[in-house]
């Protein structure tokens, strides 16, 4: 099991379950349609680069208050 799954420090950072849940799923559908991910893979799954992106901060929920929906965004430049 993914170690970072284990504990509420990532869906904190997301802002609950719910929008972990379908910030990974849209992410994975970014990689699987050929995105290329932002941290190295090292022989990962799919799966582990996502949320080693979200635990990097490298990735971060973008919510559309209209309609609810979560989408994968890269953070705002700081």
């Amino acid at each position: 099991m993914i170690e970072a799954l284990k504990s509420d420090e990532i869906i904190n950072k997301v802002g609950g379950r719910f929008r972990l849940c379908a910030l990974i799923q849209r992410r994975l559908v970014q990689l699987m349609d050929g995105a290329r991910p932002m941290v190295e893979r090292h022989g990962r799954s799919d799966l582990e680069v996502v949320i080693q992106e979200i635990m990097e901060d490298k990735l971060v929920p973008e919510i559309d208050h209209n309609d609810e929906s979560v989408k994968a965004a890269l953070p705002p430049a700081r």
